[in-house]
């Protein structure tokens, strides 16, 4: 029979090779690999995710869902040379470094908030019963105000799209009922009308919100939009 020494030795052996296992595994997997760069660099700092960390950058909650990898690439590459007047510094990250980090943020689409509706912060209770300001939230917190702007003040680069930046939305009452605002939003729009039609599709759309927000979610941020119609506007593009 084994002896209660042997037996100890046998369960720090089996437990020797699950950490290792486990750790192989961690390292072959770059979202994990990411997601030890996104905390080692601190970046909570400055941006939240599934609402723990900092306000100064983006809630990154949904960034894998609204920014795709091509995007997320080209912008951690050198974020100031996509929009010169950025606050995010250039860590020079190593191209596998920057893979890794790609990947983890690609993965958070949302289930940080969508998986516990009750953390969803536009589900705060002060703001119940009043469309507009928890219209301001989802705009913020999915990450429409990465795009459009706060406000949707809009202007932010769109290369090779027309007019070259994300149109602004302050005078969408103009130009869309709530309807048909609801209706883009829940729809996106994948294939942003390209300048040069031989050239590269613009890197930046607007993905299609049905798949992340319910109907009414979707009418808050149409309200908000409404309600930002500055006084004496003129037709908006968007």
């Amino acid at each position: 029979m084994m002896s209660l020494m042997q037996r100890a030795s046998l369960l720090a052996l089996f437990a020797a090779v699950f950490a290792l296992s486990a750790c192989a595994k961690s390292h072959s997997d770059p979202v994990a690999r990411g997601r030890a760069v996104f905390a080692s660099y601190d970046c909570k700092k400055c941006h939240t995710v599934a609402g723990a960390g900092g306000s100064l950058g983006p809630d990154l909650t949904f960034v894998g869902f609204r920014k795709s990898p091509q995007f997320l690439d080209v912008w951690l590459k050198d974020p100031g040379a996509w929009k010169a007047d950025v606050s995010m510094p250039n860590f020079h990250f190593q191209d596998g470094v920057r893979a890794d980090l790609v990947a983890y943020l690609a993965s958070l689409q949302g289930q940080g908030y969508l998986e516990a509706p009750g953390v969803r912060p536009w589900a705060a209770a002060e703001l119940a019963g009043d469309p507009v300001q928890r219209g301001a939230e989802i705009y913020k917190r999915v990450g429409c105000v990465t795009c459009h702007n706060k406000a949707g003040k809009g202007g932010y680069p769109n290369v090779n799209a027309v007019g070259g930046r994300i149109p602004a939305l302050e005078s969408v009452a103009d130009g869309f009922s709530k309807d048909e605002l609801v209706k883009k939003i829940l729809e996106g729009v994948a294939h942003p009308a390209k300048a040069d039609a031989a050239g590269p599709d613009p890197l930046l759309f607007m993905p299609p919100w049905e798949k992340k927000l319910n109907k009414e979610e979707v009418e808050a941020v149409a309200d908000y939009l409404i309600s930002l119609k500055p006084k004496g506007a003129k037709d908006g593009d968007w």
